[in-house]
Parts: structure tokens; C-alpha cells; sequence
């Protein structure tokens, strides 16, 4: 057997392969997660910083709809950057300062945020502004806001908001339909009826006819931006157009149609025309009501631009450098942890090899209270152990030497004697060969017993066992001795105990605690059996008022051939066995055996049974005492 472990199977290598795996792994997770996270926090941001802007592109864009002019944008623009927590300033196409939320953070930076023009709205930022209806009409980037000349006064308004009552009511009372009112840019009321088409409805159809006709206020501006866009189709020689409040439009009858072209490209071609000329006359008429174009500008409030996550050669480096100093200690914290692990291991491995080769004192220091601390322990208590093992299976062997040797050496001296005509082989002769061939028999079946005990082959042939007459069979069995060295032996049973055993195990064991006591005891002295049941099962005490055993030798007595008394005399002595059966015997029936003693006053052994079935005799009373 190698002393000497493989490199590549040392524990130390292992541990350090795993550890560097650990921190790999633990880097490549924590990396992914911190990207993840950083890249959620960064669109998270990047998003509120979107609805920020447009939150203050459209407040600023509904001042320019709604004013000629630029004054007083301030009373608008501060609170709103104080709320977004971002510096708002508008200046001129030339650079000139209309409105600045922190005017002594810095200067503007070079490139603007987005151009403020209620009349060129930008969809990036403001999305959904196509008016319905309004087709290629070139309005949809006008502000919806901006009203101009289509303003209604309060009197039309008023009388616009009794209409629409009148048809809300008619169409709740008579089409059952569920409708609103709301008022537009321009202080025109509409009816919504959410879920429902009111095109498909003729409820309540001259009331909604009267709510559309246009006001004297609305006839007024549409004239003038008929009269506009009119004029743009004269220059461009195509046919007058209407145009209705929805910046729709229907043709006046054409003069003439050009011959080389064909009808749907010549209505192509001018419905892009009139799209052009109402886009540009809708902008010439509202461009007094609405501020100059402005450009607008949304920097942090020190003037600095949004910080982003940007993974430049710098921060990869960082990046590098922290995995691998975290690497660097992970390695460095595994390799001490593994020679404090290994070294301990290699004492123990030593230890167990100096044992294996016959050295019986074989220890190792113990340092520590963590497992390997534990593990030394053990293995020390382990050596311990097999050292009085070894003790015990030497000082057995020499016993069964002994034991085997004096009954045999006996009878070969005897048979030798007759051989020889020394003596007679008459009956005491033959009776004393008789008795030691008795003993090595007793002997020889004790061992074969521990052995098969041992060996878990000890088989039990169950049946209900009643003790008090297992007892008094016992007593009985032994009252012939205990009578020849002037011993009493008494029976007493509480109850009729009861108890599913093998019998004649049972009575083996119980026999060789009498034969025990009876041995133990002086002429005059008593014997008691008895048996009772208790809440676990059922005991089975063997009391004597012998000579006892002392305090430092009773853990021993159920140890194989160990005797208080060294004689080895056929009243004392014995073979050494007895108690070891009975231990054997009672915990194969799944019991324990204790052993109580006073020194010069006498020992109590007690079996302690469980029952395993139920009583199929009844529970009569049959206690008594047998002398």
C-alpha cells in the first residue's frame, strides 16, 4: 500500500480545482447579474428620462399653440424642471435666451434637445398628433392645441353645449345609448359614445345635425382658409377646393383635364397639390396665434449630459483586475484551508498505518473542536478500543486454553493411569471422566452459543411463555444443588406475567443467573426469582444475599470469561461464560439486562422483556411463593 497520495488525487488539488471553479462561477454569475440588473436600471432610466422629455416638450409645445408669444413661459417652464428634476431653457433660431429654469449652472450644451413649433410638431415626441380624418391633408404635424380664428367665443359655446345636451338626452332616453360630451381644442363640444357607432344610428339625427353646423366664428375662419388655399390652387392652375372643419376637402368642378395623362394620375397628382396647399395656407393662417419657432434644451441641473452605462477598455480592465484578485484570495483562502484540512488527515492516515502494522499505541493529537477534531477523537477512542480488544481476545484465548485444557488434561491422565495399570477402571473412575467431559461439554456449547450470537444466527422458536411455571421449572432445576450447599431458592409472580419468548432460551438464560447466584451464595443464604409486569414490559429479577460484587467490577460482569473471583474452582469459579449468554440471550429477544450488587450483602440481575403479544390467558392472579 502507496504512503504516498497521487498529485493529482490529492485532496489539496481537488479542493483547490473546486475552489477556483467556485469562484468562477461565482464571478461569471455576479457579472451576468450586475449586467442584467445595470442594463434593467440603465432602460428604466433611459425610459423615465424619455417621458420626462416629452412630458416637457408638450408643456412647453402647449404654451407655443396657445400664445403669440414667448412671455411668461417661465411661470411654466420652473416648476416643471423643480418636478422632473432637470434644467429646461428655450433660446432663439440665433442663440438668443427665452427661458432658463437655472441660468448659473453653465452653459447650453452644443446640440438641443429637440425645436419648440406649434406649427411642426416632432412625432418622435409627441406621437398620435395626425388629426383624424385629415388624410394627406399635410396638417398632422400642427399642433391640435393651436386654434387661432377657430376659437369659439363664450355665446357660441354656450349655445353649442345646450345642442349637445339636447342630444345626449335624446339619444340616452330614446337609443338607449350611453353618451358624453366633450369639449375640443376650440371650445366646440363633441359626443362620445363609447362601444357604439353613431354613424350606424339614426336616433337623434337632426339634433346632431344641428350640432355640427359651423358657427358664425368657425364660417368666418374657414372662408379665410378657403380663400387661402384657393389661392395657392390658382397659382398652381388647379380647381378650387372646400375644405371643412376637419381639414378635409371636396372639389369644385374642374374646367379641363390634361389629355396625356390618365384620370388617376391626374387625381394623384392634385390631391398631393391641394395637400400641400392646405398645409401651407393652415399655417399661414395660424401663424399669428402661435410663439416663434424656439429651440429647447433638457440637461441635468448642472449642466452635464445623462450618464450611461459604457463598458469602455478602462472599465474592462477594472472589471479584469477585481476578478482576478477575487480569484487570487479565493485561491490563496483554499489553499491554507486545505493544508489545514490535509495535515490532520496525514496524521491520521500515518496512525492508521503505524496500527495496521502491529503498533497498539498508535494516537493522534487532537487540536480543535471541528470535525477533523471529532474524527481524531474518535480514531483515538477507536485505537483504545482494539487495544483492549486485543486485551480481551488474548486473555479469552488463554481462558479457553485453560477452561478446555484442565477437564481434557484430566481425562487423558486418567485414561493414561488405566493404560499403565495404575488404576482401575471402576465406576468412580468412570464417573469422575463422566463429570469432566460434562464440563468440557458445557464448555464447548457456551462458545458455540456466544458464537451463533455473534454471528446474528441465534434462532428463537416464539410461543406464549407464562413465567411464573418457566420459573418454577428453573427453580426446580436447580434446587437439587442449591440444596447440597444449604441455599433456599423461592419463586414469587406478580399478576401471571406473560411474556412471547423462546422457552428454552428463556429458561438458559434465567437458569444460568440462578446458577450463578447459587454458586455466589453461602450455606444459609436465599435465592430469590421473580417477575412482574411494568409499563414497558415484563422484568425477571434473580436476587441472592451472596458475597457481591464491588462498584469498580460490575460494568464487567457480562464481559466473556471475566470472574470477580480468580479462582477457578468448580464451586466459585466457573467458566467465565454464563452472564455473557444471558446478555446474548435476552437481546436477541429483543431486552436488556442490568445488574445492581452491595458488596457483602448481595447482587440482583434483572431481565427486562418486552411483550410483544397480547395476553390470550387472561389476567387471574396467580402470584405465589415456591421455597
Amino acid at each position: 500500500m502507496s504512503r504516498e497520495v497521487p498529485l493529482r488525487r490529492s485532496l489539496l488539488l481537488r479542493l483547490l480545482a473546486l475552489a477556483v471553479l467556485i469562484a468562477v462561477g461565482s464571478i461569471a454569475a455576479t457579472a451576468w447579474l450586475a449586467v442584467r440588473t445595470t442594463t434593467g436600471a440603465i432602460r428604466q432610466e433611459q425610459g423615465q428620462a424619455l417621458a420626462d422629455d416629452a412630458r416637457i416638450y408638450d408643456t412647453v409645445l402647449a404654451y407655443a399653440a396657445t400664445h403669440p408669444n414667448w412671455d411668461g413661459v417661465d411661470a411654466a417652464v420652473r416648476p416643471l424642471a423643480r418636478d422632473v428634476g432637470r434644467r429646461i431653457a428655450l433660446t432663439t433660431d440665433t442663440g438668443a435666451p427665452i427661458a432658463d429654469s437655472a441660468p448659473g449652472a453653465g452653459p447650453l450644451p452644443t446640440t438641443s434637445s429637440a425645436t419648440v413649433d406649434a406649427l411642426a410638431v416632432d412625432t418622435a415626441l409627441m406621437p398620435g398628433t395626425t388629426p383624424p380624418n385629415s388624410g394627406d391633408s399635410g396638417t398632422s404635424r400642427i399642433d391640435p392645441r393651436t386654434t387661432g380664428p377657430y376659437l369659439l367665443p363664450p355665446e357660441e359655446r354656450a349655445a353649442l353645449r345646450d345642442k349637445a345636451a339636447k342630444a345626449v338626452q335624446c339619444l340616452r332616453l330614446r337609443a338607449q345609448i350611453d353618451a358624453t360630451v366633450v369639449d375640443g381644442p376650440t371650445g366646440r363640444p363633441r359626443i362620445e359614445t363609447p362601444g357604439t357607432d353613431l354613424a350606424d344610428s339614426a336616433a337623434c339625427g337632426q339634433l346632431r345635425e344641428d350640432l355640427a353646423t359651423r358657427t358664425a366664428t368657425e364660417g368666418k375662419a374657414l372662408a379665410q382658409l378657403n380663400a387661402l388655399v384657393n389661392t395657392c390652387l390658382a397659382r398652381r392652375r388647379l380647381p378650387a377646393v372646400q375644405v371643412d372643419l376637419n381639414w378635409t376637402w371636396t372639389r369644385q368642378p374642374a374646367a379641363s383635364a390634361p389629355d396625356s395623362r390618365s384620370a388617376a394620375g391626374v387625381d394623384q397628382e392634385h390631391n398631393r397639390a391641394i395637400s400641400a396647399c392646405v398645409g401651407t395656407s393652415r399655417r399661414e393662417q395660424l401663424l399669428p396665434y402661435v410663439a416663434p419657432a424656439a429651440t429647447l434644451f433638457v440637461t441635468d441641473p448642472g449642466g452635464r449630459p445623462s450618464t450611461t452605462f459604457d463598458l469602455s477598455p478602462a472599465n474592462q480592465t477594472r472589471i479584469v483586475a477585481v476578478a482576478g484578485l477575487v480569484l487570487l484570495v479565493t485561491i490563496g483562502f483554499t489553499v491554507l484551508a486545505g493544508i489545514r484540512l490535509t495535515r490532520p488527515l496525514h496524521a491520521l492516515t500515518g496512525a492508521a498505518q503505524r496500527m495496521r502494522d502491529g503498533d497498539g499505541s498508535a494516537r493522534v493529537r487532537v487540536t480543535g473542536r471541528d470535525e477533523i477534531a471529532r474524527l481524531a477523537e474518535v480514531f483515538n477512542d477507536m485505537a483504545e478500543r482494539r487495544e483492549r480488544l486485543e486485551q480481551l481476545r488474548r486473555a479469552m484465548v488463554s481462558d479457553i486454553a485453560h477452561e478446555m485444557r484442565t477437564p481434557v488434561s484430566n481425562i487423558r491422565g486418567w485414561l493414561e493411569a488405566v493404560e499403565d495399570g495404575v488404576a482401575a477402571p471402576d465406576r468412580r473412575l468412570l464417573s469422575s471422566l463422566l463429570e469432566e467431559a460434562t464440563v468440557l461439554q458445557h464448555v464447548i456449547t457456551d462458545l458455540q452459543d456466544l458464537a451463533e450470537a455473534d454471528a446474528g444466527a441465534l434462532r428463537l422458536h416464539r410461543e406464549q411463555v407464562y413465567l411464573t411455571d418457566l420459573l418454577s421449572q428453573v427453580a426446580e432445576a436447580h434446587r437439587a444443588q442449591a440444596d447440597r450447599v444449604g441455599v433456599t431458592i423461592a419463586v414469587r409472580t406478580e399478576a401471571d406475567p406473560q411474556v412471547d419468548a423462546d422457552p428454552v432460551r428463556l429458561r438458559q438464560a434465567v437458569g444460568n443467573l440462578v446458577a450463578n447466584a447459587v454458586r455466589h451464595t453461602p450455606s444459609g443464604g436465599r435465592v430469590t426469582i421473580s417477575a412482574g409486569p411494568t409499563d414497558a414490559g415484563v422484568v425477571v429479577s434473580v436476587a441472592d444475599t451472596g458475597s457481591g460484587i464491588s462498584a469498580e467490577d460490575l460494568p464487567r460482569v457480562f464481559d466473556r470469561f471475566w470472574r470477580a473471583e480468580k479462582s477457578r474452582s468448580r464451586q466459585t469459579g466457573g467458566s467465565g461464560l454464563g452472564l455473557a449468554i444471558v446478555r446474548k440471550l435476552t437481546e436477541a429477544h429483543g431486552g436488556t439486562v442490568s445488574a445492581t450488587s452491595t458488596p457483602a450483602q448481595g447482587s440482583t440481575f434483572t431481565l427486562h422483556l418486552p411483550v410483544i403479544t397480547e395476553d390470550v390467558r387472561g389476567t387471574g392472579d396467580r402470584s405465589g411463593e415456591a421455597d
